[in-house]
């Protein structure tokens, strides 16, 4: 065989491979700035950020806590939310990621969490649990469309 004709076979071989590493970091890439996103909602609460509702839901937001009797859409989940602030503050929390699915503009996430609230009598309740979450990728980013999940109690 010609160099010429190896050159011909080499070239098109050499594309495919670049072309499926650079699919796998993009894929890399999605996975992290989907956890980001997760991990920047749950600190944003935990310093007490009012706007992660607006900044991190989508306008079509439906999600669903184990201790919701039926999901709730954007505005539901911000007044819950501020109901939630009153009553107390998240004082800690840790995730445990165990599975990041990004399938398009469409990740799916599964993850644990531990959540330490201190009431406003001073007393700390720690809870454990897990959640699933769906976010969409929009021109801002990561935005969350829908989660279920709470704790294990």
């Amino acid at each position: 065989m010609t160099t010429i004709n190896k050159l011909r076979l080499s070239v098109p071989a050499l594309f495919l491979l670049l072309s499926g590493w650079a699919h796998a970091q993009d894929s890399q890439n999605d996975h992290a700035d989907v956890w980001a996103t997760i991990e920047g909602q749950w600190d944003a609460e935990q310093r007490g950020d009012k706007q992660w509702i607006d900044r991190l839901l989508t306008d079509d937001f439906s999600g669903w806590g184990k201790t919701s009797p039926a999901p709730r859409s954007k505005l539901s989940t911000k007044m819950w939310d501020r109901f939630s602030d009153a009553q107390g503050e998240v004082v800690a929390h840790e995730l445990y990621p165990l599975e990041i699915v990004v399938h398009g503009d469409v990740a799916v996430a599964h993850y644990l969490y531990t959540s330490a609230f201190k009431n406003n009598d001073d007393e700390i309740d720690v809870d454990n649990g897990r959640y699933s979450d769906i976010l969409v990728r929009t021109e801002d980013g990561w935005k969350f469309i829908a989660w279920h999940g709470g704790d294990d109690d």
